[in-house]
């Protein structure tokens, strides 16, 4: 059991101590003083009320008029001051809240985005569900971090300071066993530090079972909701295919999966709930049994019969803090353990990564010592040597399935499987236009520039781009807003990457099968575009078409039988 809650801590510790040394920590560290403070002020105000219990209740016994009046005053005093400290709480932690998850989405986000950390992850399936644990687990982080936080240093301060209020209160209890007698000095602490630890005791052996159940029930949530947006984002498909059968039927199974870990969450949290309640239930009337023999017996007031009842109300709330949390301790686990598989995710790089090597004064992109594996350790190339001089348009050509894609990944330095170095002239300009064009949600002028949507680029240059390669159409709708990837076909979606390449004018244009979803003139459009726009712009196109050879000085061929090594062929030029 230590070692659980050591580990706990410790991973708890791990996840949010760097957001109070960042440089944020000038707001972090003073917003979580004063929630401190607050909560102990809170402390202080609830023994202030402690004690005016046992006055007024005296004053009500004895019928004093004037103590009653007087107390009530004070009671709206110390209610004043209540409110206050509770607004003032109800602002600082939360807004420390607010900040905190600024910075880590900010934090994770880097670490997600840098290194191509998320294409890592979808390749190797190596987390599920990246996006959800971002979205939502990082708010829930902070929430249950300073919400159990302070409710763990309220209910230390309440447990030491009520304790003792509850051992001066309660007296010895005369205690006959075994002929014996002797005397149980403060008998109601020690009543109230047992009952607590057994409620305790069995709680745990219930609640337990809801870290793994919470863990499962966010990643079946986090599974069908992206489920749905896969219907949504693909929505003419699926019409076209009449599939709306079969998607009902992964989507049903989806929410299977949700409704059965949810009655095995609802079941286990009634079980947890019927030792809360009954343990709650029998705490209220507990103390009064065990003081009414002396209150009748005339040994105590009213006044202190109240007192001790809230004194013991107080400890026994501060013992059970675990009980009345264990959900959400438990759901608390669940996101760290999310978490910490997210960043260990992104934090998992190649140690034999291909890295990008800028060489002043080169007129060539090649690659040195290149060797490529697919995810399942099966070997695609090795020691392979690529030479791409400037002014030479390059055709790598191979047939399907034979790595022509893999060879473009890691001419980009994306690819995680291998080693190597690809060489590029330093300061050269490199666009690369992959076979399914990614096109932001935003204006069209925006998507034709991306990604240097911040460049001095004129909307008259744009239109001239779009012109150029038959998105003369879509010239006016410049600063409309739309998914244009659920707007333009694929066709279209292929021929605004083209424009994309015409307005960013690179050195080096690399298109992996990026006329694919054209037909044969339209690719001639394209392509002849391409030449007479980008006459200094080195061309290097990966497609199986032989109508692509016509546009390229050189053709490479990707040979690579079933399981063998494949090699780099110099092909014969174009006819």
């Amino acid at each position: 059991m230590n070692n659980k809650v050591g580990s706990f801590i410790a991973d708890w510790w791990r996840l949010v101590s760097p957001y109070f040394k960042s440089d944020d920590r000038r707001w972090a560290i003073p917003l979580l003083v004063g929630s401190i403070a607050l909560t102990f002020s809170g402390v202080v105000l609830d023994a202030l009320f402690n004690a005016w219990n046992r006055r007024f209740y005296d004053a009500l016994q004895n019928k004093d008029e004037a103590t009653f009046w007087r107390e009530i005053i004070f009671f709206t005093f110390l209610a004043s001051i209540y409110i206050a400290v509770y607004i003032a709480r109800a602002i600082a932690s939360p807004y420390l809240r607010l900040r905190w998850r600024r910075w880590l989405t900010a934090h994770y986000l880097s670490n997600w985005l840098g290194g191509q950390g998320y294409y890592r992850i979808e390749l190797q399936r190596s987390v599920d569900n990246a996006d959800q644990r971002i979205a939502e687990d990082l708010r829930q982080l902070g929430e249950y971090s300073m919400t159990l936080l302070l409710g763990v240093l309220s209910a230390i301060g309440s447990l030491v300071w009520f304790t003792f209020i509850l051992w001066e209160l309660s007296g010895s209890l005369p205690v006959k066993m075994l002929g014996t007698e002797f005397n149980i000095p403060g008998y109601m602490a020690w009543a109230a530090l047992i009952y607590a630890l057994a409620g305790s005791y069995f709680a745990n052996l219930v609640g337990r079972r809801l870290i793994p159940l919470n863990f499962m029930r966010q990643r079946y949530e986090a599974n069908f909701r992206f489920s749905l947006v896969r219907v949504r984002e693909n929505a003419e498909g699926i019409a076209l295919y009449r599939g709306e059968q079969r998607e009902a039927e992964a989507l049903n199974a989806r929410f299977a999966d949700i409704f059965a870990n949810g009655w095995r969450v609802l079941f286990t949290q009634a079980q947890l709930v019927f030792y809360q309640s009954g343990y709650g239930q029998l705490a209220l009337i507990f103390p009064f049994l065990v003081t009414a023999p002396r209150f009748f017996a005339g040994a105590i007031t009213l006044g202190i019969v109240m007192q001790t009842v809230s004194a013991f109300g107080q400890v026994q709330s501060a013992l059970s803090f675990f009980i009345d949390n264990y959900t959400s301790l438990a759901e608390l686990r669940a996101v760290m353990d999310r978490l910490k598989g997210l960043q260990a995710a992104t934090d998992d790089r190649p140690e034999k990564a291909l890295d990008i090597v800028p060489e002043a004064g080169a007129h060539t992109v090649g690659t040195e010592d290149l060797t490529l594996d697919l995810p399942n350790g099966e070997s695609l190339l090795k020691d392979a040597r690529v030479e791409l001089p400037q002014g030479k348009a390059t055709l790598i050509s191979g047939a399907s399935g034979s790595g022509k894609s893999t060879l473009f990944r890691a001419l980009a330095g994306i690819w995680p499987f291998g080693k190597g170095h690809v060489h590029v002239p330093a300061g050269a300009r490199v666009l690369f236009l992959p076979q399914k064009p990614y096109i932001p949600i935003g204006t069209l002028r925006d998507a034709v520039k991306y990604p240097d949507e911040h460049s001095a680029t004129t909307d008259g240059e744009i239109k001239a781009a779009l012109e150029a390669v038959q998105l003369g159409h879509l010239a006016p709708r410049l600063d409309e807003q739309a998914h244009w990837s659920n707007v333009l076909s694929g066709g279209e979606q292929q021929r605004l990457a083209a424009a994309r390449a015409l307005v960013f004018k690179p050195d080096w244009l690399f298109i992996d099968e990026g006329t694919a979803a054209l037909d044969e003139p339209m690719e001639a459009i394209v392509y002849k575009a391409l030449k007479t726009r980008l006459p200094k712009t080195t061309l290097v196109s990966v497609g199986h078409r032989p109508s692509l050879r016509q546009w390229h000085d050189r053709q490479i061929e990707l040979r690579r039988g079933q399981g063998q090594i494949g090699r780099l062929v110099e092909a014969a030029p174009a006819a």
